[in-house]
């Protein structure tokens, strides 16, 4: 199990390219609103982080999914 600070690390890592520039991304940003996030970015995004956490996670988490910190509260709960 990686702690907290590694798997937000991670979540930030996979964002940072995906985001305009000058945007901080902090555990309260939406990955939706905020970010403009579409379908297919999000489901990109996951399988990063299945990629580089060597987890599966289950679709049917990502509509609990909001901000940085939702995703990275699911992805412990998998972890």
């Amino acid at each position: 199990m990686q702690a907290n600070e590694e798997v937000l690390q991670q979540i930030l890592d996979i964002l940072k390219p995906l985001v305009p520039d000058g945007l901080e991304i902090t555990p309260e940003t939406a990955l939706v609103t905020d970010l403009g996030l579409d379908s297919l970015k999000v489901m990109k995004i996951v399988e990063s982080l299945e990629d580089s956490l060597d987890i599966s996670i289950p679709i049917n988490i990502l509509s609990d999914v909001r901000t940085v910190k939702d995703l990275e509260l699911q992805i412990q709960k998998i972890n």
